[in-house]
């Protein structure tokens, strides 16, 4: 049996001294939360007193969700009179003194970008379930925190993680090395297939053929390489060579670029670029007028740049930052140049952009792994709208991509915005 093949593989690998990261990833019912939950009920067991983690993006899930597997399995295995589930402390307690603590992972940028709400956290391993959900920097802060009774029961510090195929981190950090035989000996991956799972019903294999293509090949067939969106403008490996590049010179000139916060409900976002390497990024969560000059005055002091190689977003409150500065306003609805078949100015330079982009020609200096996750994202849903029809070429606009994320676009503009000195040739100079 193939599910119980790969889950004793699992276990193999979580009892491993050697191994201390563990995805096991892929396709849809492929019993992924079921080893998660059953690796800590035995730590448990095994273990008294120790202290895990079964964390997932958005609370609630984790409640409608892992935790109900939990509950299940508790049951079919005849030892759910062995804990109790205290739900104002949010955590299961086993008779022994164990306690698995359920936790909400979701990256709240404004709340906690640094989640020092686990700051505090001490555990002796950690489960992640849809770690795909979750941003690098929450996997990374887990890990970290795992350190509680590890030498009195010589334990390696260890935390599993689930998910189905998906191009961001899990892909990069886990799949990508794996397929390329070079995950280093302390991580390890384990594909997941609905087949692998025979109790499964069948008409539920049926519902996932039933999925248009990618999401059929991802959930379905396992297929991590999912992603053929023809809409989509800039691919997941380029995404990943924009935070790589090291091919690329520093050009002579430098360019300010700002995303100016509307009406104090996003962030601002200021990048400085030499030629078209992005050598600083500066964010304001909370900034009026004179503020958001203050810094773009410092920073042009700093790099020498010039009114005529600054601009900002001039729809709304940025309006009032172009006045101020007297630097080039960006507006996003206003004609494209050159007579090319844009439908706006921002659909021209962000489609300029994303071929910049794709073709290797620009590179961001960047250490900051949250940072460059939600870049990334963003990067992920610049797509051409009304693909199939002719006309004017145009991107999705920036309110659906905050309905697909969850948040406003910032950083993508502040980045698209450097391709519009690229449509006046050498008129703009420093």
């Amino acid at each position: 049996m193939e599910l119980l093949r790969k889950q004793n593989h699992a276990i193999h690998l979580l009892r491993d001294k050697t191994t201390t990261e563990i995805l096991y990833g892929g396709a849809a019912g492929g019993g992924k939360s079921a080893i998660g939950c059953l690796w800590l009920i035995e730590q448990c067991q095994k273990y008294p007193e120790t202290r895990w983690l079964m964390g997932r993006a958005i609370g609630k899930t984790l409640r409608e969700t892992t935790l109900n597997t939990f509950f299940e399995l508790s049951k079919k295995l005849g030892i759910d009179n062995q804990w109790i589930f205290n739900s104002n402390k949010g955590a299961i307690i086993f008779d022994n003194g164990s306690e698995i603590i359920l936790k909400d992972l979701f990256f709240y940028a404004g709340k906690d970008p640094n989640f020092d709400s686990l700051g505090s956290l001490e555990i002796s391993g950690a489960f992640i379930d849809e770690c795909n959900q979750v941003v690098f920097k929450a996997w990374q802060i887990v890990k970290s925190r795992i350190r509680y009774k590890l030498t009195q029961y010589d334990l390696t510090p260890k935390i599993l993680g689930s998910c189905n195929p998906a191009k961001n981190w899990t892909y990069k950090y886990f799949y990508k090395p794996y397929k390329a035989d070079e995950l280093p000996n302390h991580r390890k991956f384990i594909q997941s297939l609905p087949r692998d799972n025979p109790y499964l019903p069948e008409s539920y294999i049926e519902s996932l053929y039933q999925l248009d293509e990618a999401s059929k090949r991802r959930l379905l067939m396992g297929d991590w390489e999912y992603d053929d969106d023809k809409s989509s403008l800039i691919s997941y490996d380029a995404i990943v060579d924009y935070w790589n590049g090291r091919h690329i010179e520093h050009g002579e000139t430098s360019y300010l670029t700002i995303d100016v916060a509307r009406k104090g409900k996003d962030k601002t976002v200021m990048r400085v670029w030499k030629g078209f390497v992005c050598i600083e990024r500066h964010e304001m969560k909370i900034s009026n007028i004179p503020q958001i000059c203050e810094l773009a005055i410092e920073l042009q002091t700093k790099y020498k740049i010039h009114n005529s190689n600054t601009i900002a977003d001039e729809d709304g409150v940025g309006g009032g930052v172009v006045d101020l500065l007297g630097c080039c306003g960006f507006i996003n609805n206003s004609k494209a140049k050159l007579k090319e078949n844009y439908d706006n100015l921002k659909s021209q330079c962000s489609i300029r952009m994303a071929k910049r982009i794709e073709e290797r020609g620009i590179v961001e200096l960047c250490k900051a792994t949250d940072v460059m996750e939600y870049v990334s994202e963003e990067m992920e849903q610049v797509k051409v709208k009304d693909i199939d029809k002719d006309g004017r070429m145009g991107i999705i606009p920036k309110d659906k991509v905050k309905e697909l994320i969850g948040r406003s676009p910032d950083d993508w503009d502040s980045i698209m915005m450097r391709e519009y000195f690229e449509l006046f040739g050498d008129f703009y100079v420093s």
